[in-house]
C-alpha cells in the first residue's frame, strides 16, 4: 500500500511508517485505518499531547474546567486561544461536515483495535504556546491577542483554495497564519521544535514497526530530524523569563511613588492633587472597562478600588481581583462551560456566557489599569514640574 503522503523509513533495524494527513480530510482519516490494519504495527503515534487527547475524548467538553484555578495560574490568555483554535475548528466542521482531527481519532481507535501501544507524540500545547509567548514584545503580544480575539468573532466561510493550504499546514499553524507571516521566528517553536519533538518520541516507540499519523506540514522536518537525537527535557523547557519587564515594572511604581512623596514633604496640597489624580485615573478607567465588560457592580467596585493600588505593584493585576469577584458572584454554570464553543461565534453569546463574561472582566479591567496607569502617571509629572 504506497501513497505519496505515506512514507517509509529504516533506520536502527525499526521501520517508521509516517502518514502525513490533512487535518480538516475524511480521506485521511479513512486511509489511516486502511495503513494501521494492513501494516499491524507494534504502536501507532498520534500527533496530540495529553492534554489535546483528553480534550478529544471527552468531546472537547469544557465542564470540567475551574475558572478560579485558569485566574489563579494566569491562564486566561491560554483558554482565549484554546477557545480560538476551537471555534475555528467548529467552524470548519460546520461548513465541511467533517470532524477536525477525525484522523488523530481513528488513529487512536485502530491503535486498541490492532493492540498495538499508543503514543502521544507531540510537546504539551501549553509549552508551545508559552515559548511563543517568549518570541514576541509586548506589542507582539497585543497584535496575537487582537488576532485570536477576532478569530473567535470571525464568521467567514473557509474558501476552496483556503482549504487546500491547510491541507498542508499544522491546525495551530493555521490559526496563527497571519501572526506567523508577521513574525517568521515563530517558525521555531510552532513547527521546528515540534518536528523535533515528534522525531524523537517516534523514534522512543516501542517495538519494531510504527505508524505515526501526523499532519502533513510535520513529515518533511521529521524525516530529517529523526536520523538525530534531541533532549526531550530541554526542548520541554518553559522559556526563562526576562528580566527586562520585571525591572521596567518595578521602576514606573518606584519613580511614581517617589515623585508623590517628595511633592508631599515639599508642598503637601500639590502632594493630594497627585495622589487623587493617580487614584481617581487609575480606579475610573479600570471601573470603565470592567463595566464595559457588563461585570457584576461589586466588580465595577472592586477594579475602582484595586487599580490604584495594583498598578503599584507588578506583581498584581486589577483585572484578577475584579474577575475572581465575577466568578464567585456570577458564578458559571455546566451549561456555559458545554455552550462555550458555540456561544463564541456571536458578540452576543460572547458577552452573555459566563465564562467569557469573567475572562472579558479580566482582560478590560487590566486594559482600563494600564491606561489608568499612563495618563495617571503623566499628570503625576506634569503636576511635579508645574509646581516645581
Amino acid at each position: 500500500m504506497e501513497h505519496e503522503n505515506i512514507t517509509r523509513i529504516m533506520l536502527d533495524e525499526k521501520e517508521y511508517i509516517l502518514i502525513g494527513t490533512a487535518h480538516v480530510s475524511k480521506q485521511s482519516a479513512e486511509q489511516v485505518k486502511e495503513v494501521i490494519e494492513a501494516e499491524k504495527p507494534d504502536a501507532v503515534c498520534v500527533e496530540l499531547d495529553e492534554q489535546r487527547y483528553q480534550s478529544i475524548m471527552a468531546g472537547n467538553s469544557w465542564k470540567d474546567m475551574d475558572i478560579f484555578s485558569v485566574i489563579k495560574q494566569k491562564k486566561a490568555s491560554l483558554l482565549l486561544i484554546n477557545l480560538a483554535i476551537s471555534s475555528f475548528q467548529k467552524r470548519m466542521a460546520n461548513q465541511l461536515g467533517i470532524q477536525p482531527g477525525q484522523e488523530m481519532i481513528q488513529g487512536i481507535e485502530s491503535a486498541k483495535e490492532m493492540g498495538a501501544k499508543l503514543v502521544l507524540a507531540d510537546r504539551n500545547i501549553q509549552i508551545t504556546f508559552s515559548r511563543i509567548w517568549h518570541q514576541v514584545g509586548l506589542w507582539g503580544k497585543a497584535q496575537l491577542l487582537s488576532q485570536v480575539v477576532a478569530s473567535i468573532f470571525s464568521k467567514d466561510t473557509i474558501s476552496e483554495e483556503e482549504l487546500e493550504k491547510m491541507k498542508s499546514k499544522d491546525m495551530i499553524n493555521t490559526v496563527l497564519n497571519e501572526f506567523t507571516e508577521s513574525f517568521p521566528r515563530l517558525k521555531v517553536p510552532l513547527i521546528d521544535e515540534r518536528d523535533q519533538y515528534l522525531a524523537q518520541k517516534i523514534k522512543d516507540a516501542p517495538g519494531k514497526k510504527i505508524v505515526a499519523v501526523l499532519g502533513a506540514a510535520h513529515v518533511p522536518g521529521i524525516k530529517e530530524e529523526i536520523k538525530k537525537e534531541h533532549d526531550l527535557q530541554q526542548l520541554s523547557k518553559l522559556p526563562p523569563k526576562s528580566q527586562a519587564p520585571k525591572i521596567i515594572g518595578w521602576s514606573i511604581p518606584i519613580i511614581i511613588l517617589a515623585i508623590i512623596a517628595y511633592t508631599f514633604l515639599a508642598n503637601p496640597d500639590a502632594g493630594l492633587q497627585q495622589t487623587l489624580s493617580w487614584v481617581l485615573w487609575n480606579g475610573s478607567l479600570s471601573a470603565l472597562g470592567t463595566a464595559l465588560a457588563l461585570g457584576h457592580p461589586l466588580a465595577i467596585l472592586t477594579a475602582l478600588v484595586a487599580a490604584p493600588i495594583t498598578s503599584l505593584n507588578p506583581l498584581l493585576a486589577a483585572g484578577w481581583f475584579a474577575g475572581f469577584v465575577q466568578a464567585f458572584f456570577n458564578r458559571p454554570s455546566v451549561s456555559d462551560f458545554e455552550t462555550l464553543t458555540e456561544d463564541v461565534f456571536t458578540v452576543k453569546g460572547f458577552w452573555s456566557n459566563k465564562v467569557t463574561r469573567v475572562l472579558l472582566v479580566i482582560v478590560f479591567a487590566n486594559l482600563g489599569s494600564s491606561l489608568g496607569t499612563f495618563i495617571g502617571g503623566a499628570d503625576v509629572i506634569r503636576l511635579f514640574f508645574q509646581n516645581f
